[in-house]
This record gives C-alpha cells, structure tokens and sequence, in this order.
C-alpha cells in the first residue's frame, strides 16, 4: 500500500518498517519452516515470487504491511537491518462494500521473540494505525484452532470469538472499533512515533560510515 511506503512507527519494543527488497532474502528463509506454513496458511514461493511479492505489498492498495524489527538491535546502527528482523504484521482490506473493515495477521517468525509481549505491542500498533491512517472501524483475525497463544492473545485485546470452521480448523474473532476502544487503543499506543523511513536508513547510514 503506497500509504504505508516510507513509513516507520516506533513502539517501545519494537519498530514497524515497510517490507522493502532488503528484507526479502530473511523472509524468504522463514517461510520454509512447515510451521510458520501451516500458522500463517502459507505455501512456500520461490524467492523470485518472494521479492514480487514485496512489490505487490508495496503497490496494491488492498494490502498494508510492515516487518517487525528488535528495536534494541536496531538502535545499533552496526547492525543490519536485515538481523534486526523478528517477523511482520499485515492488514487486508477484503470487503470491497466495507472499506472500514480489514482482516489483521501477525507472525512472530524468530522463536526467541514469543511469549514475550511483542506480538501485543505490535497488534495494538498496528490497530492504531489503521484506525488513525486507513479509517479502519473493525478488525477480524483468523486463527488456527491449534494456536492457542495466539487466540488468548486476541481474546485479552478484546477480541470477540464470532465462528469457528471445523473444515478450516480455524477460529474467528473480531472487534468493532467504537469511541470507547478508539480511546482506550489511542492511549495504549500514546508513545508510537511515526518517522520517515528513508530519512531514518539515512540517519543509520551516516552513523555507520562515522
């Protein structure tokens, strides 16, 4: 999505990049683990369809996506960017007639990064973001009925379970973003900054070169 395209949010944990070509060659290694397959519903692609892929997130307007990069390791401007990588969060904008409504997915890729409150951080981010740039007004995640950390964690957010498929193995939840959880999102993010991200890889770039 070209609104997204050179934007980078800053959380306390975490920072939100646009997935760019950079990235592609990591991602690329994470999606041949049969189990990030099977969560994220995802058949392995070579890595030619991976860097097509990252132009169509870029361009299409249906889709919004960042990655997820350690802040800590990213901070270090000796390392790169590509070793700060912890997984990515994507919005899909699936309803033609609703274009207040998305579907939200989240994978933390590095194992070493889960259970540790970064996926939280990083929904409630990204919920801001779609509420305060894209208009959104609800939310849906779908869910493997086998990833019990991830629907607790959703149930927590104030997510409602709405169905389950038994074909699918899968389960639905959604929220309705009302003044009261806009409030409450707006207030739980309070410390998200937006930067540019070009003038950020500059900034890291000169710090590197010193």
């Amino acid at each position: 999505m070209k609104i997204n395209e050179n934007s980078l949010l800053e959380g306390n944990a975490v920072v939100l990049v646009p997935y760019t070509a950079e990235h592609v060659p990591r991602y690329h290694e994470w999606m041949k683990s049969p189990e990030l397959q099977q969560l994220t519903a995802s058949e392995p692609l070579t890595l030619e369809q991976e860097y097509d892929m990252a132009r169509s997130w870029r361009e299409d307007n249906d889709k919004c996506t960042f990655i997820i990069l350690d802040k800590q390791l990213w901070a270090d401007s000796s390392v790169e960017e590509e070793k700060c990588m912890v997984g990515d969060v994507n919005l899909f904008l699936t309803d033609p007639s609703d274009p207040t409504s998305a579907e939200l997915e989240i994978m933390i890729a590095e194992p070493s990064y889960r259970g540790k409150g970064i996926g939280k951080e990083v929904t409630r981010m990204m919920m801001c973001y779609g509420v305060t740039k894209l208009g959104l007004k609800k939310y849906q995640v779908k869910i493997g009925l086998d990833n019990e950390i991830s629907i607790a964690m959703f149930k927590r957010l104030h997510f409602q379970e709405v169905s389950v498929c038994k074909v699918f193995k899968e389960v639905t939840l959604e929220m309705t973003v009302d003044e009261s959880v806009r409030t409450r999102l707006l207030g739980e993010t309070a410390g998200m900054k937006e930067r540019d991200y070009r003038n950020a890889c500059s900034d890291r770039q000169e710090m590197m070169s010193q």
